[in-house]
């Protein structure tokens, strides 16, 4: 039997194979880093390069769900598409029941349960997408910012820094826990958010802030895409700090 080609039966050895190949999808999508500092996330994500001739406004990895909510997504475009517009329906219709704006949390397991739905249904595939989602909560804290991670297999959680796609992820999961843990004995402001979500991207991209795309969500869900220059800004910063260290002590 080919257990590959029912998505509702596992393999001998317990696996749901078309889960494992939108995993797959993930992994050959472009990077996507996610930071939470002390009053902000930041949402960084690889571009991939373009058509001489394309409009690169139609190409993105970074939308807007709620007034207080973004997603970035590794994984294919026309699937997240299709998500996206999803978990945008539900946020209105949270507001329009609720009166009040969806958390993060609830929009993150919204998502989650969508993408469980696909691996269990007849006729249909699951989506080969992974998503960060930066939002805020309700909490004693006021509308603080939050991230969270959902996966092809239905599964949300939330992380202080975490990479999707890419064949790098792996190493730059590791690179993000040891910067991590040094930085966040400091204060984490937002310029050490951004600065460490750019950092992990350079080691991928090789044409600096051209190929990178970076979102900041701030406390109370003020959100704010970051100008080439800005991103430029801090890529300069990083360079010159790392040909500093590679020069010979006096």
């Amino acid at each position: 039997m080919s257990y590959d080609r029912a998505i509702t039966v596992f393999s001998p050895d317990g696996h749901l194979l078309q889960v494992e190949y939108s995993m797959e999808a993930v992994r050959r999508g472009s990077t996507v880093v996610g930071i939470q500092g002390n009053d902000c996330v930041v949402l960084a994500v690889e571009k991939r390069a373009l058509a001489k001739l394309q409009d690169s406004r139609t190409i993105r990895k970074i939308a807007n769900i709620d007034d207080r909510t973004v997603l970035a997504f590794a994984g294919l475009t026309a699937d997240a598409r299709v998500l996206i517009n999803k978990v945008r329906l539900e946020a209105q219709s949270y507001r329009l029941t609720m009166e009040d704006a969806p958390s993060a949390d609830y929009l993150a397991r919204y998502l989650a349960r969508i993408q469980q739905k696909y691996t269990q249904q007849g006729g249909v595939r699951p989506f080969g997408i992974a998503t960060l989602v930066a939002g805020v909560n309700d909490d004693d804290k006021g509308l603080k910012p939050y991230l969270y991670q959902t996966d092809p297999a239905g599964t949300h959680s939330r992380w202080k820094a975490q990479v999707i796609g890419g064949r790098n992820s792996k190493s730059l999961r590791e690179f993000l826990e040891k910067q991590y843990q040094e930085i966040e004995q400091e204060e984490l402001t937002e310029e050490k958010s951004v600065r460490l979500a750019v950092q992990a991207l350079l080691e991928v991209v090789d044409s600096g802030a051209k190929t990178m795309q970076v979102c900041v969500v701030r406390q109370g869900g003020v959100k704010e895409m970051l100008e080439e220059s800005a991103i430029q800004a801090h890529v300069d910063e990083i360079e010159a700090s790392m040909e500093e260290e590679k020069r010979p002590a006096e």
